[in-house]
């Protein structure tokens, strides 16, 4: 495959790596660190395929790994297909651990970026055997500083081992020799699992709250549901709840943007998949149609209780719950966790409101005044404002507006003489996905991790990356890590 060096610039304002481009970098010493120097650029020789919107221009976007990309201490590593949720640590060494989903190969690989943040090293530290071939999606990482508990990496089991899907927990320096063997969280049920999303230590001190979010657009789903515990760090101990708004009749083309609705969370006896979703329609838990991912306000402790999710939507279930995908705000009572308000914020089916571009939401990322919100396209569209590529979306939770960040850009002449893309190629429309906040680890404001699952990149090197075996099921399609800088908090 060739390198890209450069790519025709699209109305001035798409983002393009090389990898030795060394212009445009950002150098800052890490607080805390004397040998750590942050120097911002493209390590990938993967370009970054994204326009930036009107409003945005200033932000830089590096591209730092890709599936194509051999990293110098691990050459044969390969960042497998439909790279997702994530979560950094810094090292006292002042290097950095990337923990990350790769989703259609069935397993989470562990990447080391050295004090510069470059990426050097990657292995699988769990694989297809250990997850019997589940999808890890959206992931989330547990730290004492944040959580009360941890480092522990809890990850999202989806689509592929139906209907054994779990929430696996993850040490993050576990060996990667014992990539086959994994660990499961029984008590926060079996669903078509998106992510496990701690909430912060100071949301309900002296407890450990678990959102799970179920990525189902069956009869039942997709629920939102909330383990509970009273101990700090018990993750297998407590009990299990779903989300049920009034009386439980209400459906979710009921609810209206900007009311709120009186909720309560349900406990739920059952935790296998069948007699889980059958409990949570007896009792009237809320089917939101596929709950995608999941965050908290950062902040206040009132702030880490307000809670905000996406559910994608889908078209088969365009009559009674959402086809293009909404967004809803949940406010946890400040001394019960299992009651709260429940608001419709962004509506994707009212072509007259400001949300009238969705196009499927998928993963969203909550800082203290912003929601960024990352779609994956279904592909159905009934309306031409749908018809573009996959969005990145700011939006302001102090006052409502709505913004697009970055459009996924891979369709360009160059892109597809690269083979980077296909115009005929049914999955066309690529993901933007995986985004989290690293302002803080890395010592440098305003900067962000984003993946693309580049489904239209296709390489038979890129299948079966984990070392577990040839799997035929192993998607052989591309992913991209990207660093975003310049954008608020």
């Amino acid at each position: 495959m060739k390198t890209i060096s450069k790519i025709l610039v699209l109305a001035g304002l798409i983002s393009f790596a090389s990898c030795n481009n060394d212009d445009n970098n950002g150098t800052v010493t890490i607080p805390g660190g004397n040998s750590s120097v942050i120097d911002l650029k493209n390590h990938s020789m993967t370009p970054a395929f994204v326009t930036k919107q009107a409003g945005f221009e200033n932000v830089e976007v590096y591209s730092i790994l890709s599936s194509e990309d051999a990293l110098p201490e691990s050459p044969n590593f390969v960042y497998g297909s439909m790279a997702d949720g994530c979560g950094l640590l810094k090292n006292e060494d002042g290097t950095f651990t990337l923990i990350n989903n790769i989703e259609a190969d069935y397993a989470i690989a562990r990447i080391t970026l050295d004090a510069t943040f470059k990426p050097i090293k990657g292995e699988y530290i769990l694989n297809s055997d250990a997850t019997g071939n589940t999808a890890q999606c959206s992931g989330s990482l547990a730290t004492p500083e944040e959580h009360g508990y941890g480092p522990v990496y809890l990850s999202g089991g989806e689509w592929g081992a139906m209907p054994t899907n779990n929430v696996f927990m993850v040490d993050p320096y576990k060996s990667a020799s014992d990539a086959s063997v994994a660990e499961i969280l029984p008590a926060m049920g079996q669903w078509t699992i998106e992510n496990a999303v701690p909430l912060g230590k100071d949301a309900f001190p002296g407890k450990t709250i678990v959102m799970v979010g179920d990525d189902s657009r069956g009869d039942a789903g997709g629920q939102l549901a909330m383990y509970v515990s009273n101990t700090v760090g018990d993750l297998h101990g407590g009990n299990l709840y779903g989300l049920k708004v009034g009386d439980g009749t209400v459906t979710d083309n009921d609810l209206v943007v900007g009311n709120e609705y009186d909720i309560e969370f349900v406990q739920l006896d059952q935790t296998t998949y069948n007699e889980l979703n059958n409990e949570s329609m007896a009792k009237g838990v809320m089917a939101f149609n596929r709950v995608e991912d999941i965050d908290y306000r950062k902040g206040s402790a009132a702030a880490n209780r307000e809670i905000y999710f996406n559910a994608t939507g889908h078209s088969s279930n365009s009559d009674t719950r959402t086809k293009y995908g909404r967004v809803y705000k949940l406010v946890l009572d400040e001394g019960n966790p299992l009651a709260g308000k429940l608001t419709l914020v962004l509506n994707g089916d009212d072509l007259t409101s400001k949300a009238k571009t969705f196009h499927s939401p998928d993963n969203i990322l909550v800082t203290e005044n912003y929601a960024y919100i990352q779609e994956d396209p279904n592909g159905y569209v009934d309306d031409m404002v749908k018809q573009h590529d996959a969005y990145l979306y700011q939006y302001d939770l102090n006052t409502g507006a709505l913004k697009v960040v970055l459009e996924s850009a891979h369709r360009t002449v160059e892109a597809v003489d690269n083979g980077y893309a296909s115009f005929d190629d049914r999955w066309g429309k690529w993901e933007l996905t995986g985004m989290i906040d690293i302002s803080d680890i890395i010592g440098e404001p305003d900067t962000f991790l984003l993946i693309q699952q580049a489904h239209s990149w296709k390489n038979d090197a890129f299948l079966n990356p984990d070392g577990a075996g040839t799997d035929a099921n192993s998607r052989d399609e591309g992913s991209i890590l990207l660093v975003v800088k310049g954008l608020a908090r």
